[in-house]
């Protein structure tokens, strides 16, 4: 039977000296990602991401729209986490990760979150868009340990995140779900607002990868350990689906569990956008999955 490590982390007190770890990285200067916006959060500062002191969420619940291995039968323990370290023109959830909505709760009150979606069956606990917020959510997985929750934990990112950072996360996270978003910096700083996003990704996509190997299913096919990396198809190819895959298949693994996702549509400012304001076509789907396989990948989301 799979038991996350996080288990192990808790009753060697690890776990606890990772939060404390965490919780260095937001005061007094906030370093927690690639961003580095040095402010004082525990002082009630906010930088880019917006958050002070306590997490913010926006909801929780059993996600039936997430990946096969993580859905099953009984959903993944979706908690969106409000706000992001990226500044997306495209985003779909402009609302929460760029307008805030969501309200701040305590960490126990997180804490139940977790150990309420596990009571209703659900497959893993699904931190999403969690980077900016990982002191308060590994303060509150400690509780949540303690009152016995034992399903695996997904990080699920956009993949803008600090190997320092990630670090913290080994033998606590069992899946890693970040986005490969560009193949490029450029793109990255015209699209997300950052000027370093590929170099980025790349780093933290071998840090995962080291951390957790590729995706391993259980009898039932549902994921209990690995990567699996989602790439969303841009118009225009801006998404450089080629130096991806190339990069995916030949520095991390022709075993890589890879979402190509087809369903971008104009949302927030890619509506009128010139280059990004329309979806794109079934031949520019079709051509980032032959990308994909001709790179030597062969494990796709269904």
């Amino acid at each position: 039977m799979f038991t996350p490590s996080y288990i192990e982390l808790r009753r060697t007190g690890e776990l606890h000296e990772r939060v404390e770890q965490a919780y260095r990285l937001i005061s007094p200067a906030c370093e927690l990602c690639p961003r580095r916006c040095g402010v004082d959060r525990l002082a009630g500062q906010a930088g880019v991401c917006r958050t002070g002191a306590l997490p913010v969420v926006s909801s929780y619940g059993p996600h039936f729209g997430e990946e096969p291995p993580l859905v099953g039968c009984n959903g993944s323990g979706a908690i969106f986490f409000t706000s992001c370290n990226l500044r997306c023109v495209f985003c779909q959830n402009y609302e929460i990760s760029h307008g805030g909505a969501g309200r701040e709760v305590s960490i126990e009150e997180l804490a139940d979150m977790m150990l309420s979606l596990a009571r209703q069956g659900c497959h893993n606990i699904n931190w999403v868009t969690p980077t900016h917020q990982l002191p308060q959510i590994l303060s509150a997985l400690e509780v949540a340990a303690e009152a016995g929750l034992d399903i695996p934990l997904v990080y699920n990112c956009g993949g803008y995140e600090p190997v320092k950072v990630l670090a913290l996360l080994d033998g606590v996270a069992d899946i890693y779900m970040p986005d490969a978003k560009y193949g490029n910096n450029e793109i990255g700083r015209e699209l997300s607002g950052v000027p370093d996003y590929w170099d980025r990704n790349q780093e933290a996509l071998r840090e995962m990868h080291r951390q957790v190997g590729d995706l391993a299913l259980d009898s039932r096919g549902i994921a209990e350990r690995g990567l699996l990396v989602r790439h969303l198809v841009l118009p225009g190819n801006l998404s450089g689906t080629r130096e991806v895959m190339h990069f995916l298949a030949t520095e991390i693994s022709k075993d890589t569990y890879v979402n190509v996702m087809e369903q971008y549509r104009p949302a927030y400012k890619a509506v009128g956008h010139p280059r990004i304001g329309r979806r794109i076509t079934s031949e520019e789907y079709a051509e980032a999955i032959r990308i994909a396989r001709s790179e030597g990948l062969r494990r796709f989301a269904d």
